[in-house]
């Protein structure tokens, strides 16, 4: 497995305590004793997520087991604020989610670069007691205390971020495939599971125009009760825009091997059938046109009513219809 690709951290978050509020009163030469004029405490730092286009993996969180931002500065005289704690900001990859490692809450999702969320707030900053004089109490002897920071343990997921999903059992023939449509250059090899982790590639169009392709590891039956690989990467489908099933043209029953990689994706998350979809029949250099004739025909009988999906033969090798899918795919995720 490529240990370069890591798409879940559980970290240990300590957000920083808030500085004490003061308790003083003015004094100076002219001035014995003066009114109240201690300064409020800092507040605590922040842990903050930042998204980042230029990370695609939690790699440099690995072994960054615990998280620890700074405390905030305590009030002092003549109505000065403590100094806020400084923040700790994580950097992440697009379609990272944060959740509670306890409770499994999932709050919240980076999908921009750029944006800041913040993870684990730090403590507020205790008043000073300037903040409590008031027409009865001119010269109060007491502050707050700073509120104290978090510490939390949190789970970061990565959702691989991409226009088209590669779905099919492994050696269906995705990773051939991305690498001749874009300039990736996935493991292939004769033999299951060679991608054991999402490959993305830039498949350029008409136009100057372009989208992002993944590479999903071969799905099992039974991936969504974790058989194989396969909790670990139907997450990735779901930041999808659209899906791209492949089935060789030497499989048994296509439609059978289709229905079977829809049911593991129904059973993960229902909301994955809600996706656009396009069934492509891989290797078709491997059969003659009469053959190719005579399964288009049965496919048209069987892909009737609810079952409908539009379809394409193509074969990688020879690169047939390899423009048509690509035409396919762009209508279907732009119209």
């Amino acid at each position: 497995m490529d240990s370069s690709f890591v798409d879940y951290v559980k970290i240990c978050c300590r957000s920083g305590k808030g500085g004490a509020g003061s308790v003083h009163f003015h004094r100076d030469k002219f001035t014995a004793f003066g009114g109240p004029d201690g300064g409020n405490g800092g507040r605590g730092g922040h842990i903050i997520l930042r998204g980042n286009k230029q990370f695609w993996t939690l790699i440099h969180l690995k072994y960054r087991k615990h998280v620890i931002a700074k405390e905030g500065e305590n009030g002092s005289s003549s109505n000065s604020s403590g100094k806020q704690g400084k923040d700790e900001y994580l950097e992440v990859p697009l379609g990272t989610v944060a959740r509670d490692a306890e409770t499994g809450e999932i709050h919240f999702e980076i999908t921009e670069d750029g944006e800041e969320k913040i993870l684990v707030p730090g403590g507020r900053g205790g008043l000073g007691n300037a903040n409590f004089k008031n027409s009865t109490v001119q010269s109060p002897e007491h502050a707050q205390p700073g509120e104290k920071g978090k510490m939390e343990w949190k789970v970061l997921e990565l959702k691989v971020l991409a226009d088209v999903g590669l779905v099919g059992f492994p050696n269906a023939g995705k990773s051939t495939l991305l690498s001749v449509m874009s300039a990736a250059k996935p493991e292939i090899a004769n033999y299951p599971f060679t991608t054991l982790v999402p490959n993305l590639g830039i498949v350029n169009y008409r136009d100057y125009k372009s989208f992002v392709m993944a590479d999903i590891p071969g799905i099992i039956e039974g991936a969504h009760e974790g058989k194989g690989l396969g909790l670990r990467f139907l997450r990735h489908i779901e930041r999808n825009s659209s899906l791209l099933f492949l089935v060789s043209c030497d499989s048994k029953d296509i439609i059978e091997e289709y229905k079977i990689l829809l049911d593991e994706l129904k059973k993960y998350n229902p909301e994955l059938l809600d996706k656009k979809r396009i069934l492509a029949i891989s290797k078709c250099d491997l059969m003659d046109e009469e053959l190719e004739e005579e399964m288009r025909k049965d496919l048209n009988k069987r892909l009737r009513g609810k079952n409908k999906v539009p379809f394409v033969f193509f074969s990688s090798a020879s690169q047939k219809n390899i423009v048509e899918l690509k035409d396919m795919l762009w209508e279907q995720m732009n119209f």
